[in-house]
């Protein structure tokens, strides 16, 4: 029998899967850090108002028994042009908390593959100027500017930041990104980071690798700083597990930590727990209260080397 195809079906190339864009850089580890619980301790009450379609605000009182109690207003306006459920441009986010400390973030898409974002931190100090205290005045002090500009393509992302840049004292923190679709499966790609200030100069290049499989994900960042190795494992729907591997070269110091997440979407609870090499053991239990507005939380931590315990309850309304 002769073969059905012809010469030109027979030489046509086989199309491969796309590549897809690989996201940011500092996303690389983010589906094996969301299984470990979020530390907490003492009382932590979180108010969620949606004031519009566009606008939102929060308010948070923590009351905690190692530092000092405090309150934080959050106000968040999100904007008409949305890319993804998770991704609406512009968005502006700022957050004050009860000592006059401020950050604010806002993030706009320039174009369509090209974002930029600009985040600012500033805190009040003490007038040095010496008057009775109960005429001393604060001053405005910022600690923290920085600003993005991210370009996503269809297979790769190009990221520049900089830090606190000051002319004056030719001071700046430069970091570059860069992420490269491989195969549909592979990313790999790159840090570099630049610091100059008065009498100091240096870069430092970390090179990273991710590979996505079809219920696990391997990353792997590794350079002269050291390494940060993590591995996601997604068992079944209710069960997704994580390990993290972090080599400090500077510190000498290197830390293991394993963590666990289990869903049960019957009883509306997740619960996350976690184990590292420091004998740090904990675990967040989170439960819904459907049909009212309200998630609680109820975790506990323990470090046996330090001998040091600490438990937390919080309550979401909205």
């Amino acid at each position: 029998m002769g073969n059905a195809l012809g010469p030109a079906a027979r030489r046509a190339p086989r199309r491969g899967e796309p590549l897809g864009n690989p996201g940011s850089f500092d996303e690389l580890h983010r589906q094996c850090k969301e299984v470990f619980p979020q530390q907490m301790e003492g009382v932590k009450l979180i108010v969620n108002k949606a004031l519009s379609s566009h606008f939102q605000v929060t308010h948070t009182v923590h009351m905690s028994t190692l530092g000092p109690s405090n309150y934080h207003f959050n106000a968040t306006y999100v904007g008409d042009r949305q890319l993804s459920p998770t991704e609406a441009f512009p968005t502006l986010v700022g957050d004050m908390d009860n000592c006059g400390s401020l950050n604010a973030q806002v993030l706009h898409l320039v174009a369509e593959r090209i974002r930029t974002k600009a985040v600012f931190q500033a805190e009040l100090e003490q007038d040095p100027v010496a008057v009775p205290i109960p005429f001393q005045t604060h001053l405005s002090k910022f600690v923290t500017w920085q600003f993005d500009g991210e370009y996503r393509g269809d297979d790769c992302t190009a990221t520049l930041t900089l830090g606190n840049p000051d002319l004056l004292s030719e001071s700046v923190i430069m970091v570059a990104h860069f992420l490269q679709s491989v195969t549909s499966r592979l990313v790999l790609g790159g840090e570099m980071v630049y610091h100059r200030r008065p009498g100091e100069e240096g870069a430092i290049v970390t090179l990273a690798g991710k590979y996505t499989a079809l219920k696990w994900v391997a990353t792997l960042n590794i350079g002269y700083g050291g390494a940060h190795a993590s591995y996601y494992h997604k068992a079944n729907e209710q069960v997704q597990v994580g390990v993290e591997l972090e080599a400090n070269t500077r510190l000498q110091d290197t830390t293991f930590a394993f963590g666990y997440q289990l869903n049960l979407p019957q009883a509306n609870m997740v619960f996350r727990g976690l184990l590292d090499s420091n004998w740090c053991v904990g675990g967040v239990l989170e439960k819904k209260l459907p049909p009212l507005p309200v998630t609680l939380a109820l975790g506990a931590f323990l470090n046996h080397w330090k001998n040091r315990f600490h438990c937390g309850f919080s309550v979401i309304v909205g």
